[in-house]
């Protein structure tokens, strides 16, 4: 079992001379992504849900074992706010379908000022639950303080579903429940510079939070090869993804972290050998 290490996002222009070499056309970078990572996280289908075909054809690109795992449009999240989902539940997961055995988890980030409401959030989660593949897992990104109540918590628990971890300046948004056996860290700004890059010490934090909830060789599903997720990623223990892709910070922070964690005694996924030196002077 491991840790699957990635980035929120592939396509950005100034990871060009940090992950993508100048002679990588634009058109190949996913390939050349999915050969330094065994993971992504989809962030295109939050502001405009691409088809079945495109996904098909993302997973089509991708090697044995890769795994992508996908934001929730914004329509269900930010416009619907969880009502009356089981349409564009039903429409997600049939476009999100074409990614077959590469789908990963289905992120679902609720927007700061959502409150929390129990009944909206188990109604979304049951459609999931009804309309998704078996073992489909679902990770909820909550942010306002409304939210932090033994109720919701027992929405997520029963329902099978991950509470997103997240951070902000390296200290965490919410509470840290476990309400699975898979964890889902989404890390968003750091406090070193150059900004938004993490320091070795704010890394180090969150290697040690995860580890404290998922211990090297815990049992958290059927198990993993070290470069793959497995289908639909069953057997990982956690994800965690790097969203703070300014000047191509989050490849920096995510070969470092990884390298934490394995001093740590944890299996993670591949990340970089390498990537050149930070502009700006080393991260404290």
């Amino acid at each position: 079992m491991a840790w699957l290490i990635g980035t929120s996002g592939w396509l950005y222009r100034d990871w060009r001379g940090v992950l993508y070499p100048a002679g990588v056309p634009q058109r190949l970078w996913l390939e050349f992504y999915t050969e330094q990572f065994a993971t992504v996280e989809n962030n295109n289908a939050f502001y405009r849900l691409p088809s079945k075909e495109m996904f098909t054809a993302w997973a089509e690109r991708t090697p044995p074992g890769f795994v992508m795992a996908v934001k929730a449009s914004r329509y269900l999240t930010h416009i619907r706010r969880l009502k009356d989902p089981a349409e564009p539940v039903g429409r997600l997961l049939g476009a999100a379908a074409g990614l077959g055995a590469a789908l990963g988890p289905i992120l679902l980030q609720l927007p700061p000022t959502w409150k929390g409401d129990p009944g909206l959030l188990d109604e979304t989660l049951a459609e999931f639950r009804r309309g998704g593949p078996a073992g489909l897992r679902i990770a909820v990104e909550m942010r306002h303080e409304s939210c932090w109540t033994d109720e919701m918590r027992r929405v997520l628990t029963d329902r099978g579903a991950a509470l997103a971890w997240t951070d902000r300046g390296e200290s965490p948004v919410g509470p840290l429940w476990r309400t699975t056996d898979w964890g889902y860290l989404r890390l968003h700004e750091g406090a070193a510079q150059p900004w938004p890059r993490y320091t070795r010490d704010g890394l180090r934090a969150w290697s040690e939070r995860l580890s404290a909830s998922w211990p090297a060789g815990s049992a958290g599903g059927n198990g993993v090869a070290r470069d793959a997720g497995g289908a639909g990623g069953s057997g990982v223990e956690a994800y965690v993804y790097f969203n703070n892709d300014p000047g191509g910070a989050a490849i920096y922070d995510a070969v470092a972290f990884a390298a934490i964690a394995r001093e740590a005694g944890q299996t993670v996924t591949r990340t970089p050998d390498m990537v050149p030196p930070v502009a700006g002077g080393p991260v404290r």
